[in-house]
């Protein structure tokens, strides 16, 4: 893979992997989006979701190993049932998009998870959690991150800091891991990623670990509106480079 002959940009990656994990496991959401974002400047176009949700399986996996002990195991049974649902439908509809669609699609996305209107705080039914499942998974394959999506309906439990994390950790892994296996379905080959896919997985769990540590720590307040000044910057960037392909190759 051309990528790994890359030495600079490689550790880029893998040091970008141990911080975004470190900021979704510090202030419990975030750090999916944002790699999204830097991916999406890096990868191919058909490698993007897939090579994303590689990675995020690995680092939402370790973080909800770490702390297991305080998932919601309710919500997340019922989150499953809905996810499986939309990973069936999402099979049957997966299509190749063009590269200036995908990055036009995930930098309006992150605007509006970072600037658009945020669910009020409620206690979500059963059936909600359900269909929460179903609609974000089917979602999460064109766009990649859907991890605020579904903490709206993780947060709305009113849970203490470390069963949100938790539970919002073990929804996001069978979400990833059932990313994977619709793209693997649609033939796409992971092998040829893997390598990369395991060095950002291992800087990952360096970053969760030390995040984890720090969940109590952080100004919240302040470290937010530093976070939403990057990634707002990072999807401005792929919205430039729309504009940059647009005026080029005009459709």
């Amino acid at each position: 893979m051309p990528l790994l002959e890359n030495s600079e940009l490689v550790l880029f990656l893998i040091l970008s992997s141990a911080v975004t994990s470190f900021i979704t496991a510090a202030m419990g959401i975030g750090g999916g989006v944002l790699l999204l974002a830097i991916l999406a400047s890096v990868l191919p176009p058909a490698a993007l979701i897939p090579v994303h949700g590689l990675v995020q399986l690995g680092s939402n996996c370790n973080r909800a190993w770490m702390t297991k002990q305080h998932t919601d195991w309710t919500m997340v049974k019922y989150f499953s049932i809905g996810a499986l649902l939309g990973a069936l439908c999402a099979s049957f509809i997966v299509i190749q998009l063009p590269l200036v669609l995908i990055q036009l699609c995930v930098a309006l996305f992150i605007l509006y998870l970072i600037w658009g209107p945020k669910p009020k705080q409620q206690q979500t039914s059963n059936k909600g959690h359900l269909l929460a499942g179903l609609g974000t998974t089917l979602i999460s394959m064109f766009v990649g991150a859907t991890g605020p999506m579904v903490a709206g309906f993780v947060h709305r439990q009113s849970y203490d800091k470390f069963t949100t994390t938790s539970t919002f950790a073990t929804c996001m892994s069978l979400q990833h891991l059932l990313k994977i296996v619709v793209f693997t379905f649609v033939g796409f080959a992971f092998w040829a990623w893997l390598p990369l896919a395991l060095l950002m997985i291992l800087g990952g769990i360096f970053g969760t670990w030390l995040g984890l540590k720090m969940l109590h720590k952080i100004p919240a307040k302040q470290f937010a509106t530093l976070f939403k000044i990057v990634i707002t910057l990072l999807a401005a960037r792929l919205l430039w480079q729309v504009a940059e392909t647009l005026l080029v190759n005009p459709v």
